[in-house]
């Protein structure tokens, strides 16, 4: 393992290269040491680099710790409990600023994730490999940076707008800023990323189970789908969305709600894209950072996502799960028209039996067949999230890690996009009745007999999204790119308990570019208008 982490750690300082003047002709220069110009020469080396492309996804502020809070708070689906840290504190209320830790980290570990992928491109293009074997590899791991150069901009360009363009690897070694680049220029930087991920025959719709987790066709498939989905593309995005109901794919909704969020959900039929506990170990690398940003006290566990400890609400609970988020899974029942609790609520969240929470936890936990109930009686009557958690099969934590995986991409989230797309083309009959119907029925709601309306059709689309995928940092982006994201924060924040404002403005709908950026681009920072973006 020592070897492994030594050899990643190399990797990321030779990607880290950059230098501003030449060197003197006094310095000697060690003929057997690692350089950027010769490592990168064979078929593993270009592996490693490529592994390191994935690491940062555990990076500051994304899927090892801060991306579920960022995403989770702002789209109130989480508010903050007594014990929730400043900048955390400052997402759910909307007071941030260009400060903000935590978006500071998210856009240097985006950042540093294009960067990485540039490198695997630059080097990919001065190796010509002659074996057939090393040259479909090479065009693999083209196509996997290629996904998450294209999930890097997918966020930055949502969430900022206009953002710096990089996609030349010299450009970052020799230090050259370069300004915010309009953001459709951006946009169309992720479709070709993609649709070249796409086109090539080197990368596989399944892997062994040893490299489980890297990008398959599927993944860059859904990920397309996605953007054109973003971009209002609605043809296009159904087309895309559609190649994955069928072979070569085996893609399938897991018969258990519960276990796509389970210790045992690496192996759901419905994964197209997860963070995987333990990912780059197994792989053969190991991972630097740990969910605080470091991983050296960790050996072999820096793979892991703190979020279970984080919201578990038996252990450090940062976090309640927001009233509305609780009461939107109460709704018109869809035959008959009375209130009726979705099943669903029984998986996302610890509550009352009359909330539709699960009012037990420890079902098969150590101890034996005892079961605890829930305390519902907060002090501010909240509830306490359940999805992510394994407090099944313990009744407190013992480390800030889980081996329950992160799901990025997943079938269900797929088939609502589609039905989505075909909805915003106005149709609302059998094919994304059916859609919905089937994600539904897996959690065995009542079913829909019609969707009504294209306005009708969208409202129970939109409340679909909000509920199988509560918790899973979907719903800011949702509410982002239907347009209403202000009125919905704000008239829920406006009847949240111990809330009561409405935070959010107009500027919000943008990120502010961060100081972490603005301080060393000068090209940025002339852009920024009124100190925010």
């Amino acid at each position: 393992m020592k070897k492994y982490i030594r050899q990643l750690l190399l990797i990321t300082s030779l990607m880290a290269i950059s230098t501003g003047c030449k060197k003197s002709r006094l310095d000697l220069v060690d003929q057997s040491a690692y350089a950027y110009d010769t490592y990168f020469t064979n078929i593993s080396a270009l592996n490693q680099a490529t592994i390191a492309s994935y690491a940062t996804l555990l990076h500051p502020g994304l899927w090892a710790r801060e991306y579920y809070f960022i995403f989770d708070l702002m789209g109130h689906e989480a508010k903050r409990a007594s014990f929730l840290l400043g900048a955390e504190q400052e997402l759910g209320d909307y007071t941030f600023g260009t400060n903000n830790a935590d978006l500071g980290s998210l856009w240097g570990s985006l950042y540093r994730m294009i960067f990485r992928c540039n490198l695997v491109i630059d080097r990919a293009a001065a190796w010509n490999p002659t074996a057939t074997a090393d040259r479909a590899k090479l065009n693999q791991y083209l196509a996997e940076v290629k996904f998450l150069r294209a999930y890097a901009y997918l966020h930055l360009v949502t969430l900022w707008g206009d953002v710096p363009l990089y996609t030349d690897y010299q450009t970052t070694l020799h230090n050259n800023y370069l300004s915010r680049s309009p953001a459709a220029d951006v946009w169309k930087q992720i479709e070709k990323d993609l649709t070249e991920a796409q086109g090539t025959t080197a990368l596989p719709t399944v892997y062994p189970s040893a490299e489980l987790g890297r990008v398959t066709k599927g993944a860059v498939i859904a990920l397309l789908g996605k953007v054109y989905l973003y971009e209002k593309k609605w043809a296009l995005a159904q087309a895309s969305f559609e190649q994955l109901m069928g072979a070569p794919y085996a893609y399938k909704l897991d018969p258990s709600f519960d276990n796509v969020f389970s210790t045992t959900n690496q192996g759901t039929p419905e994964n197209i894209f997860q963070i995987m506990d333990q990912q780059w170990t197994d792989w053969g690398i190991g991972s630097p950072y740990y969910m605080f940003g470091n991983g050296a006290e960790q050996v072999g566990k820096q793979t892991h996502t703190g979020r279970a400890m984080e919201y578990g609400w038996n252990d450090w609970k940062n976090v309640y799960i927001s009233n509305a988020a609780v009461k939107a899974f109460t709704y018109p029942n869809p035959t008959t028209g009375l209130p009726y609790t979705d099943p669903r609520a029984n998986s996302t969240f610890y509550g009352t039996p009359a909330s539709g929470g699960d009012a037990v936890y420890c079902q098969q936990c150590a101890t034996g067949a005892k079961r605890y109930p829930f305390d519902a009686t907060d002090p501010q009557g909240d509830y306490r999230w359940k999805k992510y958690e394994y407090y099944n099969l313990v009744e407190k934590y013992g480390d800030p890690k889980s081996p329950i995986n992160g799901q990025v991409i997943r079938l269900a989230d797929v088939m609502l996009m589609l039905a989505e797309a075909h909805i915003q083309q106005g149709n609302t009959g059998d094919a994304p009745l059916a859609l919905i119907d089937s994600v539904r029925s897996r959690s065995h709601a009542v079913l829909y007999t019609t969707l009504g309306d294209k306005n009708n059709a969208m409202k129970i689309l939109m409340r679909e999204r909000q509920l199988e995928l509560c918790g899973e940092q979907c719903r800011y982006f949702d509410l982002l790119r239907w347009g209403i994201l202000k009125q919905t924060i704000n008239a829920e924040k406006a009847v949240e308990p111990g809330t009561g404002t409405q935070p959010f403005q107009d500027k919000n709908l943008l990120l502010p570019i961060p100081d972490v950026e603005k301080n060393y681009n000068p090209n940025v920072a002339k852009d920024i208008k009124n100190g925010w973006n």
